[in-house]
């Protein structure tokens, strides 16, 4: 055994360990006049929902009616709910690098279900590289991994058109 000292974790590793209740929407942040109905999903095999659990949360708590589909899901099934709910917004949270083909598919299948007034935005691991390409792809807000999630709630009340409780 030595001595030496355990090494500090990583911001990843800190952002992982802190509860979601550390998220939750700050006093500035007022609730919705009338609930958003949002859809977050987890397309393809990625298998971690953590953060999409966290960002669910957050919009929960901002006054979004947040449905919430877990882990790998397919394309098709994603657009059907999303239909079917009557969503506002698809958030796609994507960690795999499949966001370019995975985001081109769902808005894809969305117009096909004549359901292109729903919008779609992505967060997860997305070069910065990549974000216009998605833009361009028709998603309105990419949220790179360490987006804070004051900004990802601020992007998603923005899309939305949702407005605060007077």
């Amino acid at each position: 055994m030595t001595d030496a000292p355990i090494p500090a974790a990583t911001p990843a590793e800190a952002f992982a360990a802190t509860p979601a209740e550390a998220f939750a929407a700050t006093p500035a942040e007022t609730p919705l006049a009338t609930p958003v109905r949002v859809l977050v999903a987890k397309p393809g095999l990625d298998g971690h929902d953590r953060g999409a659990k966290i960002v669910s949360r957050a919009l929960r708590d901002a006054g979004f009616e947040v449905i919430f589909t877990g882990i790998r899901q397919k394309v098709d099934d994603i657009v059907a709910v999303a239909v079917q709910e009557d969503v506002a917004l698809v958030g796609l949270s994507i960690l795999s690098g499949a966001h370019m083909a995975l985001t081109t598919r769902v808005i894809e299948g969305l117009k096909a279900a004549s359901a292109d007034d729903i919008a779609v935005v992505v967060g997860g691991t997305i070069p910065l590289t990549d974000v216009p390409k998605l833009r361009e792809l028709g998603a309105v807000a990419v949220f790179p991994t360490g987006t804070p999630l004051v900004d990802v709630v601020s992007g998603v009340r923005a899309v939305t058109g949702a407005a605060s409780a007077a």
